[in-house]
Parts: structure tokens; C-alpha cells; sequence
């Protein structure tokens, strides 16, 4: 295996499937001496994934207290 100009590799076919690296996986790398470790980005917690995709959506210029009014349930 070699390193591209671009400092690129390639895992092959079979090691992505084992580990179940694919197209689009996130992953880290960590050095610990003198070997490179590639591992899965851990995922992050349910709220955090909800709170990222939700960033910059909000559109309407509302207050908070607008914005809590209209979440909550009409028999509160």
C-alpha cells in the first residue's frame, strides 16, 4: 500500500466491509507512537444530533417566549 501525492490511501474492499467503512463514514485518526490508528468517529448523543441539524434553520425572527408558545400543546 502507498501513499498518494495528496497523502491519500486506499483500505481495501475487504476491510471496509469487516469493519463496515462505508461511503461517507466519518472517521479519526490517532497517533500513539509510531503507528497510525484509524478508527469510527464516535457518534454523537441523540440531543447533540438533533441540536446540529437543526442549526441555522430557524427563519422566522421570534422571541423565545413566541417560539415556546408555539411548541407547546394547545391543552397547557
Amino acid at each position: 500500500m502507498e501513499i498518494t501525492q495528496d497523502g491519500k490511501i486506499q483500505i481495501p474492499m475487504d476491510i471496509q466491509e469487516q469493519l463496515g467503512f462505508l461511503p461517507g463514514t466519518e472517521v479519526e485518526l490517532k497517533v500513539i507512537g509510531e503507528t497510525l490508528q484509524l478508527q469510527k468517529k464516535q457518534p454523537s448523543s441523540r440531543g447533540q444530533v438533533l441540536i446540529e441539524k437543526m442549526r441555522g434553520k430557524a427563519t422566522a425572527n421570534l422571541t423565545t417566549d413566541e417560539i415556546m408558545k408555539l411548541t407547546r400543546c394547545a391543552d397547557d
